[in-house]
């Protein structure tokens, strides 16, 4: 039997009136439905070894496999650094500085490119949380604060990776100098699901950017953001001492330009 007869007769089952396609097809539907009934004196013991054995083999990945990778890849980090059972990827050459009681979780991009900089730089401040899948593309550098919480699916770049202007893209050349412009990220800020930080973007202190928003410029601090590109859609009351901080900040000229 050829490979056409072989094809033929599947499409005769599959489309066909006749009583024995029909019949075929209705066996097929009957062999997919087949459902056993489990007790749960069964069932509750089989959940309950999966989920043990599932949570063992997760811990051993991340405490002998996972971390150690990745703290092999930081130049320093703090105590307390923990991450998912998964290795994140780490590609290019650039430096990773960590705080304390950091979690990256599941699965991460961290890619330097060393065609902008020296030492392209990856900072996050103490208490910070990133979630899966987020990806982070440093050029020159990449600053998240204190206490941020960053979900899954965000992406932060501080260079597009090709040059704005059509003949040097065509002709495959890196992105200007002025093109590539650091990101930073200031203390206690939530960046939603799938959001994108573009280059040159700075997120004031408090502020929350709404899941799948687009920033493309300055978010002052304390401010809610949504959208594409992202608009400040509300205003967040600071807590006690924000407002002398931002001063003191701005007054020793370490503030964030707006």
């Amino acid at each position: 039997m050829s490979t056409a007869d072989i094809v033929r007769f599947y499409r005769f089952l599959a489309t066909s009136d006749h009583p024995a396609a029909k019949a075929a097809r209705e066996a097929r539907k009957r062999f997919h439905q087949i459902s056993i009934p489990v007790p749960k004196a069964v069932a509750i013991p089989m959940r309950v070894a999966r989920q043990a054995y599932h949570q063992t083999t997760a811990l051993g990945m991340r405490l002998l496999v996972a971390e150690p990778i990745f703290k092999a890849q930081c130049k320093s980090y703090g105590k307390n650094l923990r991450t998912d059972s998964a290795v994140h990827y780490v590609t290019g050459s650039g430096e990773i500085i960590i705080g304390d009681d950091v979690f990256l979780d599941g699965c991460i991009g961290i890619h330097f490119a060393a065609r902008y900089a020296d030492v392209p730089t990856l900072r996050i401040g103490s208490r910070t949380g990133i979630g899966h899948n987020s990806i982070l593309t440093i050029g020159k550098s990449i600053t998240i604060g204190n206490d941020c919480r960053i979900a899954s699916d965000v992406l932060i770049f501080d260079s597009s990776g090709h040059p704005t202007d059509p003949e040097a893209r065509i002709a495959g050349k890196a992105a200007a100098p002025e093109e590539v412009r650091p990101v930073v990220i200031e203390d206690n800020v939530w960046i939603g699901i799938r959001s994108i930080v573009a280059p040159g973007v700075t997120i004031g202190e408090g502020s929350v950017v709404s899941a799948a928003s687009v920033v493309l410029g300055d978010v002052p601090p304390y401010t809610v953001v949504a959208g594409n590109p992202a608009r400040r859609i509300a205003a967040l009351k600071p807590p006690a001492g924000a407002k002398q901080k931002q001063e003191a900040l701005s007054s020793n000229g370490t503030g964030s330009a707006r």
